[in-house]
């Protein structure tokens, strides 16, 4: 596979790859929000927030249009909603095999 596209995916993932972005990219997957109501729902610092935003705007996972003085968030691509979908799908087929796995350890 060429080096670019590996590289480009490598880097779209590590964006993925921090709890409070996947949790903003959630929120932001049920509509556009400024900094303020994420920091409210995330029950943080506003700096962490705007760190946060900041990775995702650098590797175009989200972007930011200004009214007036804050800024208002939003997906770049709808499609990231369906990748958080098929990702708790995927987590949770591993949860219940976890789940079969440790039933079958209690019974023997």
């Amino acid at each position: 596979m060429n080096r670019e596209i590996l590289h480009f995916k490598t880097e779209f993932f590590k964006a993925l790859a921090h709890p409070m972005r996947i949790r903003i990219l959630e929120l932001l997957s049920e509509g556009n929000k400024n900094v303020n109501e994420l920091q409210t729902i995330l029950g943080s610092e506003g700096s962490t927030v705007s760190q946060q935003l900041a990775i995702l705007r650098s590797k175009n996972v989200v972007y930011g249009i200004k009214d007036g003085t804050s800024v208002i968030y939003s997906l770049r691509d709808p499609l990231i909603k369906d990748l958080l979908v098929v990702a708790k799908a995927i987590f949770d087929n591993h949860l219940v095999d976890t789940i079969s796995l440790l039933e079958t350890m209690r019974n023997e």
